[in-house]
């Protein structure tokens, strides 16, 4: 990454941590390359996350969001391919052809951050995840999937806010989890829904 851009990223990163905080906890220290997944609350999410994971592992790790949202203006398009290295989605696409950029990243060693439920929701544990974990994984047995619980975000920046409230917030990185039982998609998703659940609970 160049060292000017990565200069802006983590000035970017350490003002959020100064205004809401971003104290980490790990169960055990992340493996790279891996999947993060996490709940999804705020604006603040990908941004906490990053900056909660060891500097060592930020160029490689990429955040996945929709290309509708952040190639709608100059600066989102600015923070999300010179600053943050996105992989952008198409969601209109959906289905396999939505995952092959996400495919390609984890070809190329990189880790992802993604948000299972495929949309902010203002409550304190996660819904519903979809299923794209599940099929970017299945035939990926031996990738690292990290559950992660990010508290407080949706109160530090609720969806309409303006700007973010100097509010405590706090990631919980749970142990890698694997896609290596044969478990059928529900069950699968079901499991790691629940492995993020239970990170809630620790706080």
């Amino acid at each position: 990454m160049n060292p000017f851009f990565r200069l802006q990223r983590d000035i970017l990163l350490g003002l959020q941590r100064l205004v809401v905080g971003g104290a980490a906890f790990y169960d055990v220290p992340p493996v790279h390359p891996c999947v993060f997944f996490a709940n999804h609350t705020s604006h603040l999410d990908t941004t906490g996350l990053l900056a909660a994971i060891p500097p060592a592992m930020r160029d490689r790790t990429r955040p996945v969001a929709g290309a509708d949202y952040w190639n709608k203006t100059a600066m989102r398009r600015y923070i999300a391919h010179t600053l943050l290295n996105v992989v952008l989605v198409d969601r209109e696409k959906g289905g396999a052809d939505a995952l092959v950029p996400l495919k390609t990243a984890l070809d190329q060693q990189d880790s992802l951050i993604v948000f299972p439920e495929g949309t902010r929701r203002d409550t304190t544990l996660p819904g519903e995840f979809k299923s794209g974990l599940y099929h970017l994984s299945k035939d990926r047995p031996t990738l690292a999937l990290i559950p992660v619980y990010q508290q407080n975000l949706h109160r530090a920046l609720p969806k309409g806010a303006p700007f973010p409230l100097p509010l405590l917030c706090r990631s919980h990185f749970g142990a890698p989890l694997y896609n290596d039982r044969g478990e059928d998609k529900e069950t699968f998703i079901a499991r790691m829904h629940q492995a993020v659940c239970d990170l809630a609970d620790t706080f």
